[in-house]
């Protein structure tokens, strides 16, 4: 059983926020098993300093000397709840010296940064990341501040952050039905638009440390095709009026920002009704010559599955799927195409091919006969791409893989060859398709992208040796 000391110290470290409520219920679980006094199994968990672990012994025993040796806990305008093996009674005040003594916050050990510092306010750093361009920003509680710029994860000279200083700029930047969430569930997505700043897709986490954040930056409008350097052929995919598109790629490679440019194009140049179904919300598209209703997933919808099912009763005439990620939307998302609808998604795959076989392959054995006829029948096109690093370093461009389904890749695909698709995308380039190691030899035949970067990326990276 922890005694009356252990308890107090646990206290006093909670209420200056020397570590979490978490981490002191983490040390009195170890503790029992483990009889050692509570300051040092603080340290072997690394959740304190030995200069933090000094001060507290100090702020211990001037406290009890000022309390007459009673126990009692530190006061606070938001008391903190006692463990559960402890439950001391609070006390009139805390002590002024423990007070003007309490060190900034929580020493994480990270051997590459130097003692825990106070965090800069969420709108200051999300303004630098705006202003230097990055495409992510994270915040780790007991880590560095780092922001993602083309492509790569950049420490900044910050030290390491404040744990409970960056938990409690996370929560506030959530309304309370949001922090209790992410109470419950540990982790939550959602879009974040800051007045003056922008708008960011956010993810907050639980870890080992504390609480987490990383942002992806969204600009305030909707990207053109030629803003994110992407081919003006790739506009002809809004020319259908039937059928399924897919935009496919590894995780950040820019599959949400082209879908945004198709499904801004289809706002600007037709008159349809345009269903989109997200998790987060992302680029908000402004009513052009369409109408545009954009749905959220756990906000204005159960779930993707949900809302597919409702969209074919809201007549839409193209519906835009933020991800196609489990049998049911992905299933539902094929009768949409086959009953009349354009359907446009995002898929975690790495090329055209394989992004057919991830889709036949999530459907059970006894139904693949008859997924591969309807898949034949509804794909349309199929956009796989990657973002590489330029040879001067300055930015990144897309390269595709582009694949039109055309009668020979619908009759690869209903007798089981998906295999050959890729002969077919070789001998088509006149009609538009193209291999994704064909795009990087001619970005690096033109000196656009090195070899090192090309085989990065390359399917057969031998070809850029």
């Amino acid at each position: 059983m922890q005694s009356q000391e252990d308890a107090l110290l646990g206290r006093i470290a909670v209420h200056y926020k020397l570590i979490s409520q978490e981490q002191l219920t983490s040390a009195a679980q170890r503790q029992a098993s483990d009889p050692k006094p509570l300051s040092s199994l603080l340290q072997e968990l690394k959740f304190i300093s030995a200069d933090q672990a000094k001060w507290l012994a100090q702020a211990q025993a001037q406290y009890l000397a000022k309390q007459g040796g009673g126990a009692a806990a530190p006061a606070s305008s938001a008391p903190v709840a006692a463990p559960a093996a402890a439950k001391p009674s609070a006390p009139a005040a805390a002590p002024a010296p423990v007070a003007a003594a309490a060190p900034a916050g929580p020493a994480v050990q990270v051997t590459r940064a130097g003692p825990a510092v106070k965090l800069p306010t969420l709108n200051q750093i999300l303004t630098k990341a705006v202003e230097a361009k990055a495409s992510d920003v994270h915040i780790h509680g007991g880590a560095p501040l780092q922001m993602r710029v083309n492509g790569q994860l950049k420490e900044l000279k910050t030290g390491v952050l404040d744990a409970g200083a960056v938990e409690s700029i996370l929560k506030d930047a959530l309304d309370p039905e949001q922090r209790k969430l992410l109470d419950e569930n540990w982790d939550f997505d959602v879009a974040l638009a800051l007045p003056g700043v922008g708008r960011f897709r956010a993810s907050f986490y639980k870890q080992q440390r504390g609480w987490d954040g990383v942002f992806r930056t969204i600009p305030p409008e909707p990207p053109t095709l030629e803003s994110l350097g992407l081919p003006a052929s790739l506009s002809k995919l809004t020319d259908y009026h039937q059928g399924l598109v897919l935009v496919t790629g590894p995780a950040g490679c820019g599959k949400s920002s082209t879908l945004a440019a198709l499904v801004s194009l289809l706002n600007a140049t037709r008159t349809d009704h345009i269903i989109t179904v997200e998790d987060p919300i992302e680029y908000v598209h402004t009513p052009q010559s369409c109408v545009v209703n954009q749905r959220q997933a756990n906000k204005h919808t159960l779930s993707f599955a949900n809302a597919l099912r409702a969209a074919l009763r809201e007549d839409p005439d193209i519906i835009a799927i933020g991800e196609l990620r489990d049998l049911e939307t992905i299933q539902l998302a094929i009768s949409a195409a086959e009953t009349g609808h354009l359907v446009m998604g995002t898929l975690h795959t790495n090329n055209a091919v394989r992004t057919i076989n991830r889709i036949l392959d999530v459907f059970p054995p006894k139904q693949q006969s008859q997924i591969r006829a309807m898949v034949s029948e509804s794909l349309r096109a199929i956009v796989s791409q990657r973002l590489v690093l330029t040879a001067d370093g300055t930015r990144r461009i897309p390269v595709l893989e582009i694949l039109y389904v055309k009668p020979s890749v619908s009759n690869l695909i209903r007798e089981e060859k998906t295999f050959q698709i890729r002969s077919v995308m070789q001998t088509a380039k006149n009609d538009g398709m193209c291999l994704l190691d064909d795009s990087l030899f001619d970005l690096v035949k033109s000196g656009q992208v090195t070899k090192a970067e090309a085989r990065r990326h390359a399917e057969d990276p031998k070809r850029f040796a």
